[in-house]
Order: C-alpha cells, then sequence, then structure tokens
C-alpha cells in the first residue's frame, strides 16, 4: 500500500483543445487519487495493459475492457501503483 498523491485522467474522455492549466495533464480532466497498491513488479500483473510513455509514467487499463486508467507505472522507480478507488477487489 502507498499513500502517493496522483492527478489520475479520468475514464473514458477524449482529449480537450490546447487551452488547459498546466496542471492539467495533457489535455484530460483529471482526478486527484491519493491511495494506491504499490506493485514492485509489473509481471505481477495477468491483465493490465500499458499505454505510451507520458512525463514519464505509463497508465494502466484494463487489457479485458480497456477501461482506465486504473493505475500508473513510474519509469524511474520501475514500481506500479493501482488506485483504490478505481478497481473491486473481492
Amino acid at each position: 500500500f502507498a499513500d502517493v498523491e496522483y492527478d489520475l485522467p479520468e475514464a473514458r474522455q477524449k482529449r480537450q483543445a490546447a487551452t488547459e492549466t498546466p496542471e492539467e495533464s495533457e489535455g484530460f480532466t483529471c482526478q486527484k487519487l491519493k491511495h494506491f497498491w504499490m506493485v514492485k513488479d509489473m509481471y505481477t500483473f495477468e491483465n493490465i495493459g500499458f499505454s505510451n510513455t507520458v512525463n514519464n509514467k505509463k497508465y494502466l487499463i484494463c487489457a479485458d475492457c480497456e477501461v482506465g486508467p486504473v493505475g500508473y507505472y513510474d519509469l524511474e522507480t520501475k514500481q506500479c501503483y493501482i488506485a483504490l478507488d478505481r478497481v473491486k477487489h473481492e
């Protein structure tokens, strides 16, 4: 578990015009999230897709339904962060 604050783009939206403030992530509306599962090895996942690199991070999506992002992969630390508010664990 990691208590990290990160602005994760909201799911299923199209890129907005380039008139946003610099705080907005590449033209997408973001949600500030604080609670993540930290996964040290990206090969732990069975069904996660990775986006292209954006600001030294890769967004994580469900590889089955392509919903996401559900978290992000940090290229510097080589760790994955899954937002608790974006997934359901049973």
